[in-house]
């Protein structure tokens, strides 16, 4: 990898550097103006008065997300890795609805144009490489996928235990008039939602949705407690070195190769042409 592309590698990939940073909190303005231009876009008045400015920032946007991604690409030794990676396909959906939007003409598509450039507001995914709170959140709850997949199989069960139930104790007469209609109630109860469009009329109906309500409570704050375990139990990641032969991104604070490949991550050391074998005699 010559200097050019390891300097871009380390500006686009990394925040460890002052031009780093910059690059970050820019592209998180960017991102955030993009998604506020499509809620904004969706006002009819706003629309008819100011729809040309919006269109015209929306692309300008585009294209410096589009010349991000080719950055992005030109720079890796395995382009291939960040492609199908999921950055690189929320990178990808950043920049595609505005080109579909070019292709899909005629009035009978004007809904899938509408629909298609809608599409803009997952760029608010982006937001997630770009903040350390973020890539620890993510990886909190990837540690803890289990837990919460058994949770939520707990979750699922009472639901529909209790809506049976509640179905079998109410009946048609009052609104529970079928056991799918049931489970949408006991949803809406655990979760202390109360819509109020269904209700129990029955003492011991009334007596099942008591229970149902003082579990909704208790259930909330288990996904939180799972999580935010796994977040105290994860070490500091202080910093943001990607490698640039397989995106490999957990490094030590001290690290000058990557852990997986053995590439060199510090920029100055590889141009010293010192190799990643060297440092085993060191």
């Amino acid at each position: 990898m010559t200097l050019n592309k390891k300097r871009i590698h380390e500006i686009i990939f990394e925040a460890d550097t002052r031009e780093g940073k910059a690059f970050d909190v820019t592209i998180i303005f960017l991102i955030l103006l993009s998604v506020l231009l499509v809620l904004l876009d969706s006002i009819a008045d706003i629309r008819e008065k100011f729809g040309l400015a919006i269109h015209i920032i929306e692309w300008f946007i585009t294209a410096v997300f589009l010349l991000e991604y080719i950055l992005r690409i030109w720079v890796l030794e395995k382009p291939v890795k960040y492609i199908f990676s999921f950055y690189g396909i929320i990178d990808l959906l950043a920049i595609l609805p505005n080109f579909l939007g070019l292709v899909l003409t005629g009035g009978q598509s004007l809904m899938v144009i509408r629909a298609v450039r809608l599409l803009r507001v997952f760029r608010i995914f982006k937001l997630s490489r770009y903040t350390s709170a973020g890539r620890t959140l993510a990886k909190a709850m990837y540690r803890s996928r289990e837990k919460i997949f058994m949770f939520i199989s707990v979750i699922i069960t009472l639901v529909v235990i209790f809506g049976t139930i509640m179905y079998l104790v109410e009946g048609d007469e009052n609104g529970f008039t079928s056991i799918p209609v049931s489970i949408y109630w006991a949803v809406v109860t655990l979760t202390t939602v109360g819509y109020g469009d269904i209700s129990p009329a029955t003492g011991f109906g009334q007596f099942l949705a008591s229970i149902v309500m003082i579990m909704g409570y208790a259930i909330i704050a288990v996904p939180t407690g799972i999580v935010t375990s796994e977040m105290m139990r994860m070490p500091a990641e202080n910093n943001t070195q990607v490698c640039p032969n397989c995106m490999h991104d957990r490094h030590d604070d001290d690290a000058r190769y990557c852990k997986k490949c053995g590439a060199c991550l510090d920029v100055r050391k590889d141009d010293e042409g010192v190799k990643p074998a060297d440092s085993q005699l060191m």
